[in-house]
């Protein structure tokens, strides 16, 4: 799993280095980028999770949240006492606003964190909904074969059983017809094996399903945990 990323944009040289210090006192911590609206490049919100800005040219203020917001990255701004906090909301309504106060670097932090595992959280939701739409497509591939073995073994001793009929008239075809029916045979054969192959793991499969107790016992372990 790729660790997130939380893109810093500050003008303020010791803005970042306390935001990193104090994230990298939790037991987990993501990657880190740091840009100054001077160097400001919209390519940085590709790789970020997460934005948080503070102490940003007003000037580039606009730009800035609105290729945050494009590219629907949360984003999480720190107002100064001059900030107009009332137009930014209006003209940005998914920003995350919070005003500088003493310990606004901890909320900031928490704030942050809280909405990196929401982004994970939800990230390995769709994972799993892939996986599993990726099990059941191959399930239904599989099923849809087992289903079709009967009628594959039906035309694939038809071909075996012809190629072997003719094979047995050497003086009726010349080299060549008989190399390419010699193919067809062993090419047949070869799709034979393929389909006993699928039988056979039909049978473990079900083997394995007989197998399982219908009410298994809880392990020892567990029996113990769960007495008062």
């Amino acid at each position: 799993m790729s660790q997130p990323t939380v893109l810093i944009i500050s003008d303020e040289t010791d803005f970042a280095p306390s935001i990193i210090a104090r994230w990298q006192t939790e037991r987990t911590a993501p990657a880190f980028q740091h840009t100054t609206t001077q160097a400001w490049d919209p390519a940085l919100i590709a790789a970020a999770d997460v934005a948080i800005v503070v102490a940003a040219r007003a000037g580039h203020l606009p730009q800035i949240f609105a290729a945050l917001e494009s590219a629907a990255k949360p984003t999480l701004y720190l107002a100064r006492g001059s900030d107009q906090v009332s137009q930014l909301r209006s003209a940005h309504p998914r920003l995350i606003l919070l005003r500088e106060h003493e310990g606004c670097v901890e909320t900031l932090v928490l704030m942050a964190t809280e909405i990196v595992r929401r982004i994970e959280a939800t990230n390995r939701a769709r994972r799993a909904e892939q996986a599993l739409a990726d099990s059941e497509a191959h399930a239904t591939l599989g099923r849809y074969m087992l289903e079709m073995r009967h009628s594959f073994n039906n035309a694939l001793t038809s071909v075996l059983g012809n190629s072997e009929l003719l094979l047995l008239e050497p003086g009726a075809f010349s080299a060549d017809v008989r190399d390419q029916l010699a193919t067809i045979h062993s090419m047949a054969l070869r799709i034979h094996d393929m389909l006993q192959r699928l039988t056979s793991l039909e049978v473990e499969m079900k083997f394995a399903v007989k197998s399982q107790p219908e009410n298994p016992v809880p392990s020892p372990t567990l029996v113990a945990s769960r007495r008062p």
